[in-house]
């Protein structure tokens, strides 16, 4: 009897054949990669921006008394935190600010889409819109003081119309900017009043709100700062302030550091809402 010798090919030729003839798609390699690209370029600007600070101060280029490296001002964070004092500014800074951002956009974005949507209530507030749109909160912040005291409620009020205008303004426009031929193919159908504004012009005023939003928080914080800055014995204007008068420079810079954190945050959280509420729109 004659034995056939059967032969088999080498396993990692094999393998590797399987895996050469289905190769991924390029469409998903160019995401993973265009994903990865946009998390790495803000990565390597803050660090080059940490370095030069770092390196400055080190190298004599300036003086170390007033701009301390950075790793001396994580140690100063790194000890309030430890000591319960950075969370104590931050919880002050945090409740006048939300609040005063939350009444801000309770009453402004209604107050937006009926000027927006109707002549007569813009025709009305129109006159009293551009009187004080053009004056800065802050001008405006020993005003609040006299009349609402140094307390909370003066700050509150300050944020509040530091908050107002930012999302006022792009409500309006968001709503203005809607594509007229969507409102007249909705009538067509016969959506209700009611229905046209909830399918139709909310969802394309979201975008414009959004941006009023951001813009109206950053808004919120630095106009928040100045006035603890000038009364107040709890939050991050008030730590900024007393590290200054005491010479705790890295403590100063700490201070500083959270507000950037907190308006960072801030950020985040407003860009998460806006993409969970905007699923219609295409990205390119």
């Amino acid at each position: 009897m004659s034995s056939a010798i059967v032969t088999f090919p080498p396993l990692v030729d094999t393998v590797s054949t399987a895996f050469e003839a289905q190769p991924p798609p390029p469409a998903a390699s160019r995401r993973v990669r265009a994903a990865a690209w946009r998390v790495v370029k803000p990565t390597i600007a803050i660090i080059a921006l940490l370095a030069v600070w770092e390196s400055a101060p080190r190298l004599g280029l300036v003086d170390k008394v007033f701009l301390p490296p950075f790793t001396e001002v994580v140690t100063a964070f790194v000890a309030l935190i430890g000591n319960g004092q950075l969370w104590e500014h931050v919880s002050a800074s945090l409740t006048r600010a939300l609040a005063g951002f939350a009444i801000a956009v309770i009453v402004t974005i209604p107050l937006g889409f009926a000027i927006a949507w109707y002549r007569p209530v813009a025709e009305f507030l129109n006159p009293i819109l551009e009187l004080f749109r053009n004056t800065a909160a802050l001008a405006l912040l020993p005003v609040f003081i006299l009349i609402l005291g140094i307390g909370e409620t003066s700050k509150v009020a300050l944020v509040i119309y530091a908050s107002s205008f930012p999302i006022l303004l792009n409500t309006i426009t968001g709503v203005r900017t809607v594509d007229p031929l969507l409102i007249k193919s909705a009538q067509s159908l016969g959506l209700p009043p009611i229905r046209l504004f909830q399918k139709v012009i909310l969802p394309a005023a979201v975008p414009s709100i959004f941006t009023g939003l951001r813009m109206a928080a950053a808004s919120s914080i630095l106009v928040l700062i100045a006035a603890e800055m000038v009364g107040a014995k709890a939050g991050l204007g008030y730590l900024i302030t007393a590290a200054q008068l005491n010479f705790q420079i890295p403590n100063m810079y700490a201070g500083i550091v959270a507000i950037a954190l907190v308006g960072l945050v801030f950020n985040a959280i407003l860009e998460f809402i806006e993409r969970r509420l905007s699923r219609w729109r295409t990205t390119s």
